[in-house]
């Protein structure tokens, strides 16, 4: 055999690296990291789901998920550039979207409220009109917003006639008597309550959707430029795809995605039964699961949002009405056709 060239080994070299390099891209292409708002648990069962059932493999997508906590902000984590999406609640995602951050609502997974403000009977509570002059707990970093529009609501300034209490991740202001009322999501910290000791009947509980004063929580949220590049909205279409299904096997089988939450919990302190229950909770939050609706944001729902954001009377959470640009549909009916399973 004759030996190559200097030409054509030049060539071949040449070639090879733009094989190489256009693999690279393609890998890159396929990359999705997801940035959850908190640790592992049910809250995000069916992004685990569908990472470990292989969902997000079919669809040719390779899927970092990132746990949030109490010192992460899944906003400054897009905004930063260290996530494609995002879980957020709207009310924070509309807010930060004033400040200069613009974040899209892609998918709306949650649609309902599963926020609680939990009280005892001992305190003297029993309905909104006994919170003034009573310390309320409150989580910040975003989940203030409904409760500050609610209080407006109410006639109630924070400081004056009711104390704004800075809610740590845990219900003990509620079981220490430090608060009257704690905030709480009917998936979690309410059932913390109860398994320290505390009877249901010895709580008054105030559902937010039923309030009137809800707003939207768990939605995929991305950076609205990205949402130029035709290649993003296909991958994010199949990312909404396989997360949908995940989302569906997880409140179809609660137990079985307990048990792929508990097996990305490093801390070691989750329990299936406790997930379980969760997962089941959580189910009920998402009543378009298990139909070809999941994960639409209804424009009824999101005007009711924003609504609820601009009625803050003097301290609104948003001033600006953001319009149709703060969502899109146009991901989620990309992703409505596509097959499910995905053609081999």
């Amino acid at each position: 055999m004759k030996r190559m060239s200097g030409l054509f080994r030049h060539w071949a070299a040449a070639a090879l690296i733009g094989l190489g390099a256009s693999h690279a891209a393609l890998a890159a292409d396929n990359k999705v990291t997801l940035q959850l708002k908190w640790v592992p648990q049910a809250q995000f069962a069916g992004y685990y789901v569908a990472a470990a059932k292989g969902y997000y493999k079919d669809e040719g997508l390779d899927v970092t998920i990132k746990p949030g906590g109490p010192d992460v902000s899944p906003v400054q984590v897009i905004a930063g550039g260290g996530a494609d999406v995002v879980v957020d609640w709207m009310p924070d995602a509309l807010a930060s979207r004033e400040k200069g951050v613009p974040l899209v609502n892609i998918a709306q997974v949650f649609n309902h409220s599963g926020l609680l403000l939990v009280c005892k009977k001992s305190s003297g509570v029993t309905s909104p009109k006994d919170f003034k002059g009573k310390t309320l707990g409150v989580w910040f970093g975003g989940n203030e917003y409904p409760f500050f529009n609610w209080m407006s609501k109410l006639g109630y300034k924070p400081g004056k006639d009711i104390t704004v209490l800075k809610q740590g991740f845990n219900v003990d202001p509620l079981l220490q008597n430090q608060a009257a009322c704690i905030s709480a999501m009917n998936y979690n910290e309410y059932w913390q309550i109860i398994d320290a000791g505390v009877k249901p009947s010895d709580l008054v509980v105030f559902s937010y959707q039923k309030e009137g004063v809800s707003t939207l929580e768990d939605g995929l949220y991305v950076m609205a430029p990205k949402l130029k590049d035709k290649a993003f909205d296909e991958k994010m279409a199949k990312f909404l795809k396989a997360s949908f299904a995940g989302w569906d096997y997880a409140v179809k089988h609660p137990q079985e995605a307990a048990k792929i939450v508990v097996a990305q919990d490093a801390s070691g302190s989750a329990t299936v039964a406790v997930q379980e229950r969760q997962m089941k909770s959580i189910a009920e939050l998402i009543t378009d699961a298990n139909t070809p609706r999941i994960g639409y944001l209804y424009p009824a729902d999101y005007e009711r949002t924003v609504k609820v954001l601009l009625s803050g009377s003097s301290d609104p959470v948003i001033k600006t009405n953001p319009g149709k640009a703060g969502y899109t549909h146009e991901v989620w009916d990309l992703a409505a056709k596509l097959p499910w399973p995905p053609a081999k």
